[in-house]
């Protein structure tokens, strides 16, 4: 047998292992990219959609209104009765109108009779920071958002039971999402404060 003859078949086969090795290299970056792509501790559905804070000023005056900006950025005040929430009733989560970031929940809602949205408590402590403000000719305790550092009110502590706190808020620092979309916008998880049983969930 001529060694030409020897060689081809044996092309043939280093050809054919080398598609197979390149297309399992292939599968599995894609498998491994896939993996990263996922949020860990949770579902796709229930991460909370979290949008990184902007690095600039100018980048921000273009993503919110002019209310907006002037509130959480320059520690704003909108006026009272002529806001988005004040009179909301409906069930849901109240989040922050940069980052997305959970803050109130609509169980903790009250009427303060001010005309800004009032809640005895945030969702969970850690996300927001207290803070002295002796603006105005006034001592008051400043609310702002750790995520975002953003202005959102103040609180006082002339609310109701259980907290004895209130927490007045701008509306124009937050987003409501209501109760039946949440599954849908990302915060899935956030339906189980919901369940309590002095909270009845409207019928769909």
């Amino acid at each position: 047998m001529s060694p030409g003859r020897t060689l081809r078949p044996l092309a043939g086969v280093m050809v054919a292992f080398g598609a197979l090795v390149g297309g399992y290299v292939l599968v599995r970056a894609g498998q491994e990219g896939s993996h990263m792509a996922k949020p860990s501790g949770g579902s796709e559905q229930d991460a909370a959609p979290q949008c990184p804070l902007p690095l600039s000023d100018e980048e921000l005056k273009k993503r919110l209104t002019a209310e907006q900006y002037q509130v959480t950025r320059e520690g704003g005040t909108e006026r009272p009765f002529a806001n988005a929430y004040w009179n909301n009733k409906k069930p849901g989560l109240y989040v922050d109108v940069i980052t997305g970031e959970p803050l109130f929940v609509s169980t903790d809602k009250f009427d303060s009779r001010t005309g800004w949205p009032s809640f005895t408590k945030p969702i969970k402590p850690e996300m927001v920071e207290e803070r002295t403000d002796t603006g105005h000719g006034m001592a008051r305790t400043e609310v702002r958002a750790k995520g975002s550092g953003s202005h959102l009110g103040h609180v006082f502590d002339d609310g109701p039971a259980p907290t004895g706190q209130r927490y007045c808020i701008n509306s124009a620092a937050l987003r409501f999402i209501p109760w039946e979309d949440l599954e849908q916008a990302g915060y899935g998880q956030y339906r189980s404060l919901f369940t309590d049983t002095r909270f009845r969930l409207p019928e769909r």
